[in-house]
Parts: C-alpha cells; sequence; structure tokens
C-alpha cells in the first residue's frame, strides 16, 4: 500500500469512526429531540382514575396528573398530548411506543425498576383499605382482609400487593376503579384496597356510603415512567419536576386537587 492510499485508509477509518459515535450520540438523544421537534409530550393515563385523571362534565381531561403533566411539557418547551388507555394494557403500550411516558400514578418499584425507567418521585401515598359505610369496626388493617373478598384493578399495584401479602383473601380483579366501586357498594366485594390519595375522593364522591377504614400502610411512591436507554429525556423530566418544586408550581397543583402537599 502506498502513502496516499495509506492516507486516505486513514481518512476514511477515522470518518468512520466519528459518524459512528455521532449515531451513537443521535439514537441516545433521539427521543427527547423527537419531542422538541414534533412540539408534544405525548402522555399516556387512564383518563377514569379522579381526581388523579378524569373527564369532567365537559368531557375534558381534568385531575392532578392531567395539570402536572401539561406543567412538566410547558418545562420542556412542548404541549402534552394525551393517550386514555386502560391500567392493564398502559404498560405494554409504553413498551410498544404508542407514547412517550406514563404519568397515572405508577408506583415505583424494584420489578418495574428493571423494564423500566422512572423519574424522581412526584407523589408520596401508600395503601388504603375502603369499606362500606359500617365495616371500618371490622376491617380496619390488613390482616382482617383474610377471608374477604377484596378488590382491585388487574395489574396494579393493589393486586401484588394482596397476592404477595395476604394470600388468605379472596382477590377479585377489575378492569377499572368504577366497575370495582360498583361492587363494594352493592356487597360483591368487603372491601377495596387503594391510594390513600385517592380514598378521600371515593368516600366524598359516593355521599357518606363509603368509608376510609384504617391507617394507610406500605408507603408508595410514584414517578413518570418511560422506556429505558433515554438518558437525556429522563434527566429533562428530573429538571423539570425540580423546577416545578423550586417556583412553588407542583405544591400549588398539590393543593388545587387535593388541599395538601402531597408531593412530599
Amino acid at each position: 500500500m502506498n502513502f496516499k492510499t495509506l492516507r486516505l485508509a486513514i481518512v476514511a477509518g477515522v470518518t468512520l469512526v466519528a459518524m459512528s459515535g455521532a449515531a451513537v450520540s443521535a439514537q441516545a438523544a433521539s427521543l427527547l429531540d423527537e419531542i422538541k421537534s414534533r412540539g408534544t409530550l405525548v402522555v399516556g393515563l387512564e383518563g377514569t382514575y379522579p381526581p388523579f385523571n378524569f373527564q369532567d362534565e365537559n368531557g375534558q381531561l381534568a385531575g392532578f396528573e392531567v395539570d402536572f403533566a401539561n406543567a412538566v411539557a410547558a418545562k420542556l418547551g412542548v404541549k402534552a398530548e394525551f393517550q386514555p388507555t386502560k391500567w392493564d394494557g398502559i404498560l405494554a403500550a409504553l413498551e410498544a411506543k404508542r407514547f412517550d411516558v406514563i404519568i397515572n400514578q405508577v408506583t415505583i418499584t424494584p420489578e418495574r425498576q428493571q423494564k423500566y425507567d422512572f423519574s424522581q418521585p412526584y407523589t408520596v401515598s401508600g395503601i388504603q383499605i375502603i369499606v362500606r359505610q359500617g365495616d371500618e369496626a371490622k376491617i380496619n388493617k390488613p390482616d382482617d382482609l383474610a377471608g374477604k373478598a377484596v378488590g382491585a384493578v388487574v395489574g396494579s399495584n393493589y393486586e401484588k400487593w394482596l397476592r404477595d401479602n395476604e394470600p388468605k383473601a379472596d382477590v377479585r380483579t377489575y378492569d377499572d376503579d368504577a366497575s370495582r366501586d360498583q361492587d363494594l357498594l352493592i356487597g360483591r366485594i368487603d372491601a377495596v384496597i387503594n391510594d390513600r390519595l385517592v380514598a378521600a375522593a371515593r368516600v366524598k364522591q359516593y355521599q357518606g356510603k363509603l368509608a376510609v377504614a384504617g391507617q394507610p400502610f406500605a408507603k408508595q411512591n410514584q414517578g413518570i415512567a418511560l422506556r429505558k436507554d433515554n438518558p437525556e429525556l429522563l434527566a429533562a423530566l428530573n429538571k423539570a419536576i425540580d423546577d416545578l418544586r423550586a417556583d412553588g408550581e407542583l405544591a400549588k397543583i398539590s393543593e388545587k386537587w387535593f388541599g395538601a402537599d402531597v408531593t412530599k
């Protein structure tokens, strides 16, 4: 190989290495870049989970997480676009790239962290037992669920907790909260377990027919879920949450929907 040929080969090799490095960098930043390019953060949520996300009387999505998602998107310089999806398929839909993130009270667990990345927590909660009014004295702690028909949304953290911690409970699963709560109201099941932040809203919604039983247990943190290997997007989401905490917007949204700061 003469000198000219050798020089061309070296130049070509350096160019190839540079192009490969650029391709890897572009791939790593691709989702965040795509979000900013299209101008929308596509958010998966149930849309049937008040007060976090639900349809108001005008058929518009509303709730704590709708306001939160809009605020996060604004910090990224884009708008939030919502894709309502049933809970039992929401994580699979994230994997299928139907949306960029899930903002729907997804509890951060070691099992889920193996498959998905999570932002820092934006709500801190626990599990709460809900029963029919008048049953609080006989069902008010986890051990009381043994031998009882207990409702939980299929695939939820609450179903998993029941199966892992109360194997003697008769676990009944539902596609959504509304059908589960109706079965509790008419006596088909004895209790449900849900997020403590939701429990007070459920009791208020059914105007004295349901009651919160006992104290919350099994502390939980909820974060924004996203597909793995998107470090730039993850960093941008965490910064957005930090900024919302710093400027008081996150606490303001929480006070609007809960009358308290449930984000810490």
